[in-house]
């Protein structure tokens, strides 16, 4: 720490997306010192890297997904679509780095290599891949619960010398598909958003499907110039309405049980949300379809049909049928996906009943023979919402690395803190409702109970805080009971670590909702209890 060369700071933030930009500007408001590291060469985060064919918005669209603390930002940008493109959404967060002057405070093409707690300073040190050193008294990292790319160890896959690209870390040249040979590997969002795109231009894709997807229609259209005035001339309403709602979307919460209605009900709400597509198709559901069977298969049924209605071969059709509950993996929506099959140039290989065996040079060897390729395309997602955490590897209290303290679970309190990690604050972590919520508006949600903590130190006089390990335990239980209350943990997917070979296998996203920012105040009003405190030194 007395390193000349090591710069000072109240606050270092790790990451320059979403939530790291909102993070830079709280903090300077509260008039702060802070620094900012990304590997990026840009602000963006997710929406810098991953810029493959047909990413947009896969969640409720424009203009809500936006951030919140300014009206001015809302009343002067223009969205141009529901489901915004990967371009236009970068567009409006380097308009908000350039409105707020926000780079000057972030160092890019910077990697954080090392972020170690002193206990006797009550400062993290950081170090960085260019050998710049940073101290702070405190440490966020808004490293993204989207961003560690997650690429298959599948024999051979390193021999292929064809190009492959993952689509979470795609290239910003352009990338040509014309008259080439394309396998794509993995049908989750990214997967289902390329493959028509890629399909267009491909002398021929192959789909390596490794579990069959419900996906909705995207329903992505102009916004009209009424939609956007409405929005600006009523935005306090509509944030309060995003404040309350369950998702963090101006949306009521709904309460109706599809078992409420017949079976001639239910196929008419369903067609209806189907025809108008968009994420508003699963905030105007029934309330119980994630937690009662027979309601959730009422909708199951509805979109396999669609599926054997769209695609006109039947044998594709059946190998496209998801067999689990219904939006219990992450709700796709897709722009004419299902619709791709029926093109002479697309194929699809079930690899449930036909495995990839290997990789070779030029082609994927499945057990019913080698298909050539050009181009192999992993659509293949990422070690989610713990994934970027581990990578950076803090050390708390001790030298103890969090990958010592989350070898069984992904310990914390309100998912934002962990223990013998003192002053490091997480945003989107395991234990929050992260992924499944509005991600601007939970960043900003978040980072203000932040900001009141850090205030709350300064204010008595005090040098570090960090959660007590029967805190986290209980709030441990709570993630897991109002999980197990739904249909979520009974589905593998990358909400319960099941992508990832060896990760800790559970539910770790908090499904209260709106709920869950009650529960970090009422921690805060009771004198931020569950935290122990220590004097400054």
């Amino acid at each position: 720490m007395k390193n000349e060369s090591t710069e000072h700071y109240d606050v270092v933030v790790i990451g320059a997306g979403v939530s790291g930009m909102y993070a830079l500007h709280h903090l300077r408001e509260m008039g702060l010192s802070v620094r900012v590291y990304d590997g990026a060469s840009d602000i963006g985060g997710t929406w810098w890297y991953n810029r493959y064919p047909g990413a947009r918005v896969d969640g409720p669209g424009s203009p809500f997904y936006c951030y919140t603390f300014s009206e001015e930002l809302m009343k002067e940008w223009e969205w141009a679509e529901t489901q915004s493109d990967q371009s236009a959404v970068l567009a409006y967060l380097e308009h908000v780095a350039d409105r707020f002057d926000f780079r000057r405070d972030i160092q890019f093409e910077t990697w954080v290599e090392d972020a170690r707690y002193d206990e006797a300073t009550q400062r993290w040190t950081v170090e960085t891949h260019t050998g710049a050193r940073a101290s702070a008294q405190f440490l966020i990292c808004a490293v993204g619960a989207l961003s560690t790319a997650n690429k298959p160890d599948i024999p051979g896959i390193q021999d292929f010398a064809g190009e492959c690209y993952h689509t979470g870390q795609w290239p910003h040249e352009p990338i040509s598909f014309e008259g080439k040979r394309v396998a794509v590997l993995g049908t989750g969002s990214s997967g289902i958003q390329s493959i028509p795109e890629i399909a267009r231009e491909a002398a021929h894709v192959t789909v390596l499907q490794r579990t069959p997807q419900y996906a909705f229609p995207a329903g992505n259209r102009p916004i009209t110039a009424e939609e956007m005035a409405h929005a600006r001339e009523n935005w306090d309403v509509l944030r309060e309405k995003m404040n309350g709602n369950v998702a963090g979307f101006p949306c009521d919460n709904q309460e109706r049980s599809a078992l409420d209605d017949t079976p001639e009900q239910r196929e008419a709400l369903y067609e209806r949300l189907w025809q108008r597509g968009g994420f508003n198709f699963f905030l105007e559901l029934y309330s119980d379809i994630a937690t009662s069977e027979e309601a959730n298969l009422s909708l199951a049924d509805f979109v396999r049909a669609k599926i054997r209605e769209i695609v006109h071969d039947p044998e594709t059709a059946r190998k496209l049928l998801p067999d689990y509950f219904v939006i219990t993996k992450r709700p796709i929506l897709e722009n004419g996906y299902f619709d791709a099959y029926n093109r002479d140039n697309v194929s699809l290989i079930d690899l449930r009943e036909d495995p990839i065996e290997r990789f070779n040079t030029t082609s994927v060897v499945t057990r019913s023979g080698e298909h050539p390729i050009d181009m192999l395309v992993l659509a293949t997602g990422y070690d989610a919402i713990s994934g970027s955490m581990l990578r950076l590897n803090p050390k708390g209290r001790g030298g103890k690395s969090l990958k010592e303290r989350w070898t069984d679970r992904f310990h914390n309190y309100l998912g934002i803190t962990v223990s013998d990690f003192p002053n490091l604050f997480m945003i989107h972590g395991p234990g929050s409702p992260g992924v499944f919520y509005n991600m601007p508006l939970g960043a900003e949600r978040q980072m203000d109970w932040i900001g009141q903590c850090m205030r709350h130190l300064s204010d008595q006089s005090l040098g570090s805080i960090e959660p007590t390990v029967e805190s986290e335990d209980a709030w441990a239980n709570e993630v897991s009971a109002l999980a197990n209350i739904t249909l979520f943990p009974r589905t593998d997917s990358w909400w319960t670590g099941a992508n990832i070979p060896g990760k800790p296998r559970y539910f770790s996203v908090y499904l209260g909702g709106s709920i869950y920012y009650q529960r970090i105040n009422d921690v805060k009003d009771k004198g931020y209890a569950g935290f122990t405190f220590e004097p400054k030194n």
